[in-house]
């Protein structure tokens, strides 16, 4: 490359679209000299809730001052159902020099993308589709040593086996009720007072309140800490730290970042299902790094997952020819 690459990573700047662009881009920054930068779509009125076919003039109905224009990236690597009614048409628009990418199942014409980066467990196929276990994410080694020695002061200390709890909540799928949650405080509770060990917990924004407030009463008062929110996130922290990963099992995406630490993850039962994460859950138990969790802290020789790294060793491969 006689430059480095454009690479714009985009979505609504929710973290479950915006991480996996974020990781996508960088992991392919990590392959070639390239600048990424993240650009948010932001829609008009409710011009975001409708369809992508009900928005035939995307362009201007983002909101004044959207850094969403030309020149055009080289790789346009993109997650959401918002950013769908730009992805679209990016081939177009950039006369075929964009290379567009775009992470999860769009559920939309397949032809417009160059390549789609679908969770196997979502079942699409084609030409230009590449099935990976869960999600991209910015999981790497880098990243958690650099987090573990960032966070030491706190993490150091706590007894072993430091397990992290990654709390997620209310889906489509999946719900959080009172009543699991405290079945969940109980043997959690349990675990990690049988085993000696020290609890790192985290929640995400789609955790009830109710259960949020059971769960801390329940576990509060154990060895670790329970993040409140306030100050510096120390997620990353919290998994470089971690001896086991516990994570319910209603984020495709925090399944998938514990399971690239090559720590051992045991995923938690919550109420509702799907085929969709039935089959996520499968793919991990098969391909070693997660197991479900029965009331212990199971310390199990768990197999890294690099599924990022796959995906971005694909981008390259799409662009083999179409740049100098």
């Amino acid at each position: 490359m006689a430059r480095p690459l454009s690479i714009w990573a985009v979505s609504d700047d929710k973290a479950g679209n915006a991480g996996p662009a974020l990781g996508l881009a960088e992991a392919v920054a990590r392959l070639t000299p390239s600048t990424v930068s993240t650009r948010t779509v932001r829609w008009k009125g409710r011009i975001g809730r409708l369809p992508w076919f009900l928005n035939p003039l995307p362009l201007s109905a983002l909101v004044e001052g959207s850094d969403i224009g030309p020149p055009w990236p080289d790789v346009w690597i993109a997650a959401g159902r918002a950013t769908l009614p730009l992805s679209l048409r990016m081939k177009r628009w950039s006369q075929g020099r964009t290379l567009v990418v775009q992470v999860q199942n769009p559920r939309a014409p397949r032809g417009a993308f160059d390549l789609i980066v679908a969770p196997r467990h979502d079942g699409i196929s084609g030409p230009n589709v590449l099935s990976i276990t869960g999600s991209p994410h910015r999981v790497t080694p880098g990243r958690l040593a650099e987090a573990g020695s960032r966070f030491a002061a706190l993490t150091d200390p706590l007894p072993r086996p430091r397990a992290a709890l990654l709390v997620g909540g209310r889906s489509k799928a999946h719900d959080l009720t009172d009543a699991r949650a405290r079945a969940l405080g109980a043997d959690l509770r349990r675990a990690v007072t049988e085993a000696g060990g020290s609890l790192m917990t985290t929640f995400s924004r789609r955790t009830p309140d109710s259960a949020r407030r059971l769960l801390t009463e329940a576990l509060s008062d154990l060895p670790g800490f329970i993040w409140d929110g306030q100050g510096e996130n120390p997620y990353f922290g919290m998994l470089a730290a971690a001896d086991v990963v516990l994570v319910t099992e209603d984020s495709a995406n925090m399944a998938t970042e514990a399971a690239a630490t090559g720590r051992p993850v045991l995923v938690l039962p919550m109420d509702g299902g799907s085929a969709k994460f039935t089959r996520l859950k499968a793919d991990l138990v098969a391909r070693g790094a997660a197991r479900a969790f029965e009331g212990r802290l199971d310390l199990f020789d768990a197999q890294p997952l690099d599924e990022t790294q796959r995906a971005a060793e694909a981008i390259l491969e799409q662009l083999k020819g179409r740049l100098p």
